[in-house]
């Protein structure tokens, strides 16, 4: 039960290629697909989990081995979210940026396109968000995470001294 069938560093070694590969892989497919998601969607990440096991842990079936594996993803996982909280190049690379999909009521159609979205979706969201009409407007972003943030035309503009590039609070321990 605890005896390894593989060495713990090839675990290691496999699982953090396996970690960067669905990283890369989910970042491919975009920001629709983290907020998102439909059944088929759903099914996708069940499977790659399941397709996934075999080749972080190899022929190892131990507790031992899933427990090495599922240990390097969590440490991995912490140290990247640290590193990406310091470097904001690597977090807009990982995590993405906003795009926009409306401006003053109009659909951004080539943005709409390659986020995979249609504008009953944003019109949805807009709708969500109170207005009832794509008119009423300003701009609507699709945000990293997968939601959308709609500012609408009647919104007061507040307008700061200084700008801000980024604020982001760090714990410290």
């Amino acid at each position: 039960m605890f005896h390894l069938a593989t060495p713990a560093w090839q675990i290691v070694v496999r699982t953090l290629a396996v970690y960067a590969a669905v990283l890369v892989g989910l970042r491919v497919m975009g920001k629709r697909q983290l907020g998102q998601m439909n059944v088929a969607d759903l099914v996708v990440i069940l499977l790659i989990a399941n397709a996934v096991q075999n080749a972080m842990v190899g022929p190892d079936v131990s507790l031992g081995g899933g427990v090495v594996a599922a240990v390097t993803l969590l440490v991995v996982n912490f140290g990247l979210t640290r590193f990406l909280a310091r470097n904001p190049f690597a977090e807009r690379w990982v995590e993405g940026t906003p795009t926009l999909l409306v401006k003053d009521g109009a659909f951004v159609v080539p943005n709409l396109r390659r986020e995979g979205l249609v504008p009953e979706e944003v019109e949805t969201a807009i709708r969500e968000h109170g207005i009832a009409d794509v008119q009423e407007v300003r701009v609507a972003y699709l945000e990293p995470d997968g939601t959308i943030s709609v500012i609408p035309s009647d919104a007061k503009v507040l307008r700061g001294r200084r700008r801000v590039r980024r604020v982001r609070q760090l714990r410290k321990h």
